[in-house]
């Protein structure tokens, strides 16, 4: 799928391949663009998506456009453009677009401004060779010459190579191939010169000519290195132990497996002992000891003399 971003000239440099050989190529800050709209066919006759570049200071946006923003969740953008798409359904409004969605040797088409030369003649603008220095010529020696007949057609025909406005125009650079990603940057690296000036608008997006490249879903996050380190340390640190210390571990361990070993079969021991074999007489059952009665004391009998003499009289 073709993947449309904004970006921004930074320069050119030169880089080295592992076979040593140097190639030049422009860094391009691609990204992050933020989707201010999505349409639709059905809502407004064609598929695309708004992209919103570069953020900008509230006081210096419009009304209007400060509540087209809100509406998407967004800081103010300096650059909006749109990019058509296949199939909208894949965005939403809000969503974040990275350089994550180029990948290296992929084919991409750069559009942008060329830098304004002003107004400029026709050896410079057309590459005009101009007249000869010498034999009498005198005037015209960068001069563009006759740009008609006279009398027929009695006319300039349009598209005449004269002078004029050169420089400060779209531009697009078809088929550049992408030498590195470097996605956390925002920093895409693409072999060869691109239209405009230093920190100048750009589109890019995948070669039209060529074929689109497959759909590509976001990678998930990778954990912080220092979390896989943490978690690593808590599985493999284990606390050190003397062997003095291991081995009455080992010791106590052994003694309380015997002794639950013993408790269990005691119950089965004693269950043992009171079924008898066959043949052998169930032993009777000996009488439980009667209690003998507490002697009374000295006050308890005086108590019952009393009583008995009251009840005589």
């Amino acid at each position: 799928m073709r993947q449309t971003i904004l970006g921004r000239k930074l320069g050119m440099t030169q880089i080295f391949d592992r076979q040593g050989n140097v190639i030049p190529v422009t860094i391009v800050q691609a990204g992050p663009c933020t989707v201010l709209q999505v349409k639709t066919k059905k809502t407004d006759g064609y598929n695309a998506i708004q992209l919103g570049f570069s953020d900008k200071k509230e006081k210096h946006t419009t009304k209007p456009l400060l509540g087209h923003f809100k509406k998407a969740d967004s800081t103010p953008k300096r650059h909006i453009r749109e990019a058509r798409v296949d199939n909208p359904d894949m965005f939403t409004v809000g969503q974040v677009i990275t350089a994550g969605q180029f990948e290296k040797d992929d084919l991409v088409d750069i559009t942008g401004t060329s830098k304004g030369k002003g107004f400029a003649g026709v050896m410079k603008r057309h590459g005009f060779s101009g007249f000869m220095a010498s034999h009498g010529v005198h005037e015209s020696k960068r001069g563009g010459g006759s740009i008609g007949q006279s009398a027929d057609p009695a006319k300039v025909f349009k598209g005449m190579k004269m002078p004029g406005q050169m420089g400060n125009v779209a531009v697009t650079i078809q088929n550049l191939k992408i030498v590195d990603v470097r996605e956390s940057q925002n920093l895409i690296m693409v072999k060869g010169p691109v239209p405009g000036g230093k920190n100048g608008l750009l589109v890019i997006h995948h070669a039209i000519k060529k074929e689109a490249p497959p759909l590509r879903q976001p990678e998930p996050e990778e954990v912080p290195v220092e979390e896989e380190l943490e978690a690593e340390e808590a599985l493999t640190d284990t606390p050190e132990v003397d062997s003095s210390t291991a081995a009455e571990v080992m010791v106590d361990e052994a003694a309380e497996v015997e002794t639950a070993a013993a408790e269990e079969k005691a119950p089965e021991a004693d269950a043992a002992a009171e079924v008898p074999a066959e043949g052998e007489a169930v032993p009777a059952a000996e009488p439980e000891p009667v209690p003998e009665p507490e002697p009374e004391s000295a006050e308890v009998k005086a108590a019952a003399d009393t009583d008995d003499e009251s009840k005589k009289s």
